[in-house]
């Protein structure tokens, strides 16, 4: 296969500002890029270190949330307690068949389930 790298997946938002706040503050990930672009602004966040981004876009308005992204994390009880201290309801948590899982939206709808790894 000629393709290595998935870049950048778009997260659907309302309001670009609140989510580089929730995605900075509540998750710790970190700004990429903020560029202007013709339908709003270029604005990417990632985990430290992470090859992938997301696309904070705004520009969709019919787009729907996205759900089933998994993400990792070392200590799902920390992750809790700081998106519940950022006012985020969380699931778990949780010990399934496969792990350890936590289950969260973001302020937009978009669904997130967070193993630990």
């Amino acid at each position: 296969m000629n393709i290595s790298t998935i870049a950048t997946v778009t997260v659907p938002v309302s309001d670009q500002e609140r989510a580089l706040a929730f995605y900075t503050g509540a998750l710790g990930f970190e700004l990429r890029t903020d560029n202007p672009f013709p339908m709003g602004r270029w604005l990417t966040v990632a985990p430290k270190g992470a090859e992938s981004t997301l696309l904070l876009a705004s520009w969709f308005p019919d787009m729907a949330p996205i759900g089933g992204m998994v993400l990792i994390s070392r200590d799902l009880d920390e992750l809790a307690a700081t998106l519940g201290a950022h006012g985020v309801a969380v699931e778990g948590p949780s010990d399934e068949p496969w792990g350890r899982q936590l289950l969260f939206n973001d302020p937009f709808g978009n669904g997130y389930a967070v193993i630990q790894a």
